[in-house]
């Protein structure tokens, strides 16, 4: 099967960056920013989380590129390098939280007159508030999946790549993530 005319694009900026072009570097962090956030995203959930950790990644991807063999390859390996730091943000930010509820067991320092807050009533979410809100709760793992697999029409074979397991595994991942969205959808209200 032949390439596409982006990917070829890409190979060569990733070619033309390893020689010191800065343009090309440039070029290949234009086309590839936007999908490696968004990336972040499907695994963080959090906006601040996905920039932060697409901010790393390309620090590790600006240091690691001389060492990509193959340009082809430079999808996969930048989606599992956002991936990883997208996880590490993920437990800097678990320990945040333990913090904060240690805090919080300590109310009497954070809110000393909890009686001022008033609490307004919520409205029932839109259905497509709904689906996202069920795709947010889903573990990050079958978030991910389900977001390459629909959100960005990757074929099971390139997800497999990208995220370097087997294609049966992804199968069955995607079968779980489709059950556990089905009864996320329909325990919310």
């Amino acid at each position: 099967m032949g390439r596409s005319p982006d990917e070829v694009l890409d190979d060569w900026l990733v070619l033309a960056a390893q020689q010191g072009e800065v343009d090309a570097f440039e070029a290949l962090a234009r086309r590839w920013h936007r999908r490696l956030v968004a990336h972040a995203y499907r695994r963080t959930a959090h906006a601040e989380g996905a920039t932060e950790a697409a901010q790393d990644a390309w620090l590790a991807i600006i240091r690691g590129l001389p060492r990509l063999h193959d340009p082809s390859r430079f999808p996969g390996w930048a989606y599992r390098i956002v991936d990883h730091k997208a996880v590490d943000w993920l437990r800097r930010r678990r320990r945040q939280r333990s913090l904060d509820d240690r805090i919080r067991a300590h109310p009497e320092v954070i809110d000393p007159d909890p009686q001022a807050r008033s609490p307004g009533p919520e409205e029932p979410p839109d259905p497509l508030a709904r689906l996202r809100s069920a795709l947010n709760d889903l573990p990050g793992d079958q978030r991910l999946l389900l977001s390459l697999s629909y959100t960005e029409g990757r074929p099971v074979r390139e997800i497999a790549g990208l995220l370097g397991i087997p294609e049966g595994t992804v199968k069955s991942r995607l079968f779980h993530a489709r059950q556990h969205l089905k009864r996320r959808m329909e325990q919310s209200p």
